[in-house]
């Protein structure tokens, strides 16, 4: 997707309706959806490739620059004539946002797309340290495009994680690692939802929700998000494990999730301990969520993330 930004200043109240009007200043624009996942991964790896469809229009060209100028490979991306490029329009004034608008046209993914995606990832496989599959609920991932990844990627030994979307029922089997929040968590459970406890490691409805989708996927871990409670971590063989918030102030989540499976993924290919992935992955997101529209966390952000809580915690 393309997330447009749209910089403004609010001085008057429309006489037309009851609505603020925003005087324009800026407008900019980032990779949005799975590729901004991918230019968290870039943040930290040398090489990334994205997988994905864009239609053939203006927006799609305006994507492809962002993403080279970001040192993103596009071997994995597709086109079709059929197909509008996802875009969304957040206009923000006095940082504040005032309305997001979304362009696109649901459409089923033409089976070429699919067939010639498959393809392409076992011809890239053996130069692949792991595999993000990120769904936004669009129609890229469908089941059966799910099932054959995860069998090419298990198959060569890599690492393969997942952030599921609740509008797409997929069943994530056998994967490395899956990332729902906790909404997503209670509706692919089929647990009613409940609010959350104060203490998560005595949420006792999170804590059987967990070990159901342990049970239902078989990753060796699952990560579930909890906003301003952190994360909770479940492991085969390890109890939960709670992982504290870090974020000092919460000025945006759009994003965070996308920096949490980038860098819970990319910490696991690297060799952490799923626990150290988890900690990582969550001083990331508290980076991420204290700026404004879609951003991303550098390696010099997360190291010093890590000396504020040690000097803290002496």
């Amino acid at each position: 997707m393309l997330d447009e930004f749209v910089w403004g200043r609010v001085s008057r109240i429309s006489p037309e309706a009851p609505v603020p009007v925003v005087e324009v200043i800026r407008e900019s624009y980032y990779p949005g959806g799975a590729a901004n996942v991918a230019r968290n991964v870039r943040e930290f790896a040398r090489e990334v490739e994205i997988m994905g469809l864009i239609g053939e229009d203006s927006q799609a060209d305006r994507l492809r620059h962002i993403l080279t100028d970001n040192g993103i490979a596009l071997r994995g991306l597709c086109t079709s004539k059929s197909f509008q490029t996802i875009v969304k329009t957040r206009i923000i004034a006095r940082h504040q946002q005032v309305v997001r608008v979304d362009r696109e046209t649901p459409a089923p993914v033409p089976t070429e797309v699919v067939n010639r995606s498959i393809a392409q990832v076992k011809e890239m496989i053996t130069g692949l340290d792991g595999i993000i599959l990120e769904d936004y609920g669009k129609g890229f991932l469908q089941q059966s495009f799910v099932d054959k990844i995860a069998e090419i990627g298990r198959q060569a030994g890599k690492v393969i994680t997942a952030d599921p979307n609740s509008r797409n029922k997929l069943h994530w089997h056998g994967l490395t690692a899956v990332k729902p929040n906790r909404s997503e968590a209670f509706w692919a459970a089929g647990e009613p939802w409940r609010e959350p406890e104060a203490d998560p490691t005595r949420d006792e409805a999170l804590l059987r929700v967990g070990q159901k989708l342990l049970s239902i996927w078989e990753p060796q871990h699952l990560l579930i998000t909890l906003g301003e409670q952190g994360m909770m971590l479940f492991s085969r063989d390890l109890a939960p494990y709670h992982v504290p918030p870090r974020a000092r102030e919460v000025f945006d989540l759009s994003g965070a999730g996308d920096t949490a499976i980038a860098l819970f993924s990319l910490a696991l290919v690297s060799g952490a301990s799923a626990i150290e992935a988890a900690e990582i992955s969550n001083h990331a997101s508290g980076v991420v969520v204290a700026k404004l529209g879609t951003a991303t966390v550098v390696p010099a952000e997360l190291l010093e993330s890590f000396r504020l809580t040690e000097n803290l915690s002496t």
